[in-house]
């Protein structure tokens, strides 16, 4: 991995001063090999960073959020704020939107470093956000333009919907108009207008509702998914003490998205979406299935409902409608529940937390970078790349999905929504209710739990035998992982057997570390009298390994020429061949609220630095991504090798931020990160360094991250790699099945399922040794390390942008809509 990627000590100060040397070496001179998968960005060059870094000097900047909330606001203010006086421009914050653009004064605030302090882990808008009718008029506009004018400021972003930002594009569009009204009116000379005659406007879609066409994920809408499984499950403990029907309404007036995903997550039993109206007569079929779930012996029922949900002619299904249905037709006892504003509130997720830190640095550049020509952008999310899309192209595509449904064009509505939305709807519809399947397989497939458990394996296992029993296999389980399957702890499934599965965390199968080698003999006896022609194994570093031992152990034992594929399980996030694993999420957001709440302790107290201990082996992943989202003052991570000298710089620093008003410290530390400077060793040094002008405590977070129901991300992510890995295995027994066997040899057909980038792939456990440090059990060259870098430039020390990847300038059609780019 690259030289700058080495350093020691990641730093993410609260305080604007210490501009220190990069511990393991300089910041300044570094060299790195642009990393993989980066084809769609582009690195910049040492002669743009010195022209970046000069770029700001003399421009202004303001930020503002409008239109509804969204959780992860702040930490794009925050992003912006802090990217923009790093290059040398001025950050103006307006305050309550479009209505503090137009009535000026002091709505509009020059921001410092401090000013956007301790606000990430907060809800909501610190800046306000009010729905302005004066800026729809001309004369609203041109009082804008004149405050703009008057603070020197060219260069806007706007953080909120398709609405917000269409009146960012008209209004950048209006500006030279605008301006000669100003002159006209005498309120500024032409000399002034000239000066200022371009307004730069970059937008980041801040909705929960994830309805803005061409990004993947937009601020708010995996915080707001949060908040509704918490509901769903608190729910569902109750719906089942009283066997009762739940009718839940949440968000979506025109999109479906979180009804969506939040049904896929929970495994409603039914679900309304605008995008896709029932078919007539589907009061028959609802009341069908749910007196078909109950008479199978479930005890509740869910049913989840968009807001604006309608019928094939336009009527609005309300979310009574469906209950006094239900109490009508079938007795049961049924209850509504609106989930309303409590969808935007609470704190932000960790995901919205970096995606909107990495788009606010990246609307920054794309500022900087504009000229009178370029066309008013948004900083968008594509896989886990950012990129800039011209804003109404993406505005526009969101307005044909409101003309395809109008028009009551179901299927192309849909299709607009982009593949991730279709494939969403397809899962869900193939896993809500039993299929009979077309004709039995005769393939035999086993499915296990390897390595310590991750929130979400649960889900895979779940979809993973529900759409075997839908091709026809006989799909088994297999308890205690590889130790399981020597001792022949099998046993065959049925669909109603994984009922109720998404929301626990652990492991149901039951999961040990034990690997194959230690018992190979005896799996190969149970896999032939089992008849088994598949392993699906979930799990984490261990189940990687144990395949690849499998593999390895072909040429001796024939039973084992099978089809094997691996689905990556850890809240380490250290398998080869995936960005992310099942469970990371989870635990991330897990560290995140620990703390969060530790922060709060210290802030309370004054004068204190807490040290925390994360899990995750040598892996610096779960450290990395939780400093990031809880703005640490440091993270130390094996990655980054450090020494007494950069501990004492950390001393230093956390010594000069006790002077500010911002008196605490937070340091994380990866378990594995030195051999000799443990926890109790940084809690001694601190103690000892930092007598007189604060104390220091530690805290082990320990296995409260493997804990907890998962997330809603880790529920659809086990969900969709359960359903593609049996689909992937299906392919496989078909195209090596020969002469009434199955005889599978070569490298592919053992494989890891991963999400890479922007797609979904399998990569041979063969393919992965020559890419995999087995000492330290993780991939040679890690994706997220590529994070480091922002880390550094929001915390205000003065490093090399040279190996910044920034945001290419994509299109957003109906072809770029229909590509699959993961989850």
């Amino acid at each position: 991995m690259a030289a700058w990627l080495r350093m020691a000590t990641i730093f993410l100060p609260e305080s604007p001063s210490l501009m220190q040397r990069a511990p393991g070496g300089t910041w300044e001179h570094s060299e790195v090999a642009e990393p993989p998968g980066t084809h769609c960005c582009r690195k910049m060059s040492a002669p743009d960073l010195e022209k970046l870094r000069m770029s700001g000097i003399g421009k202004a900047i303001a930020v503002l959020t409008s239109g509804g909330d969204a959780q992860g606001m702040n930490a794009a203010v925050r992003a912006v704020t802090r990217m923009g006086i790093y290059v040398g421009a001025k950050v103006f914050l307006i305050y309550e939107g479009y209505e503090g653009l137009v009535d000026g004064g002091d709505c509009i605030k020059e921001a410092n470093w401090l000013s956007v302090s301790n606000i990430i882990q907060l809800g909501g808008t610190i800046i306000g956000s009010a729905r302005c009718k004066a800026f729809t008029t001309r004369e609203g506009r041109l009082a804008a333009a004149h405050n703009l004018v008057q603070h020197g400021i060219t260069n806007l972003c706007v953080i909120g919907g398709d609405g917000s930002l269409t009146g960012a594009n008209i209004f950048q569009k209006e500006w030279n108009g605008l301006l000669e009204d100003l002159v006209k009116e005498e309120k500024i000379t032409e000399d002034v207008a000239q000066l200022y005659s371009h307004l730069n406007i970059v937008g980041l879609v801040g909705s929960i509702d994830n309805d803005f066409c061409g990004t993947d994920m937009t601020i708010g809408t995996d915080s707001a998914l949060h908040r509704i499984m918490e509901v769903i499950d608190a729910i569902t403990t109750t719906a089942q003490s009283h066997q009762r029907t739940f009718v839940l309404e949440v968000m979506g007036r025109h999109c479906g998205y979180l009804a969506l995903v939040s049904a896929l997550a929970s495994g409603a039993d039914w679900l309304f979406i605008p995008e896709s109206p029932p078919e007539d007569g589907w009061e028959d079929f609802m009341c069908a299935r749910l007196g078909e779930t109950r008479s199978r012996g479930s005890r509740l029922n869910i049913i989840i409902i968009a807001e604006g949900a309608i019928d094939r002619h336009g009527q609005l299904i309300s979310s009574n409608y469906v209950k006094d249905l239900v109490v009508q037709r079938l007795g049961f006892d049924t209850r509504v529940t609106v989930l309303g504003h409590v969808q935007r509130g609470g704190t932000p997720s960790a995901f919205d937390r970096v995606l909107s830190s990495k788009m606010g640095m990246e609307a920054v550049i794309a500022l900087m970078e504009a000229t009178p020509e370029t066309p008013a952008c948004v900083v968008s999310l594509s896989g886990n790349q950012s990129v800039r899309l011209p804003l109404m192209e993406c505005v526009q595509v969101t307005k044909d999905v409101q003309i395809a449904m109008d028009g009551k064009k179901f299927d192309e509505a849909i299709q607009l929504r982009g593949r991730s939305f279709e494939n969403n709807w397809n899962i869900y519809k193939l896993l809500a209710h039993q299929k009979p399947a077309e004709h039995k397989s005769n393939f035999g497939l086993a499915i296990l739990n390897v390595g310590a458990p991750a929130a979400g394996m649960n889900a895979a296992v779940r979809s993973a035998v529900r759409v075997g029993i839908c091709h026809g296999h006989t799909v088994y389980m297999v308890n205690d992982g590889f130790e399981g399957l020597a001792k022949g702890q099998i046993k065959e499934v049925s669909w109603f057997d994984v009922a109720g599965w998404l929301g626990r965390g652990g492991s149901m199968l039951g999961t040990k570390r034990t690997l194959p080698k230690t018992c190979m003999i005896a799996i190969v006896e149970n896999i032939r009298k089992y008849n088994i022609h598949a392993l699906l194994v979930i799990g984490g570093f261990e189940a990687y390994e144990g395949v690849l031992q499998l593999v390895e152990a072909r040429g001796q034992y024939e039973e084992l020429c099978i089809v094997m594929c691996v689905i990556p399980a850890t809240i380490s996030n250290n398998v080869p061949g995936t960005d992310f694993s099942i469970g990371s999420d989870t635990a991330v957001n897990a560290a995140m609220e620990s703390c969060d709440r530790i922060k709060q302790s210290a802030s309370g107290t004054k004068r204190r630095v807490f040290i925390v201990e994360t899990m995750g082996g040598y892996c610096g992943y779960l450290a990395t991504a939780t400093a990031i989202a809880v703005g640490a003052d440091a993270a130390y991570i094996w990655e980054d090798k450090f020494n007494i000298h950069d501990l004492k710089s950390n001393v230093e620093h956390l010594t000069d931020k006790m002077k500010t008003d911002i008196q605490r410290g937070l340091v994380l530390r990866n378990e594995k990160c030195h051999d000799y400077y443990t926890t109790e060793f940084l809690h001694n040094l601190y103690s000892a360094e930092g007598k007189g002008i604060f104390d220091c405590r530690t805290n082990v977070l320990g296995h409260l991250q493997q804990g907890g129901a998962p997330t809603a991300f880790d529920r659809n992510y086990g969900t969709k790699l359960g359903v593609k890995a049996v689909q992937w295995i299906t392919d496989q027994l078909r195209d090596s099945y020969r002469r009434g066997r199955v005889f599978a040899n070569s490298e592919e057909t053992a494989s890891v399922i991963g999400l890479k980038k922007k797609v979904v792939a399998f990569t041979s456990v063969s393919e992965l040794k020559k890419v995999t440090d087995f000492e330290h059990r993780m991939p040679k060259d890690q994706w997220w390390l590529n994070l480091l870098l922002m880390l550094k430039m929001l915390a205000n020390y003065q490093i090399s942008l040279t190996q910044y990847v920034k945001g290419k300038i994509e299109h957003v059609t109906r072809r770029t809509l229909s590509i699959e780019k993961g989850f």
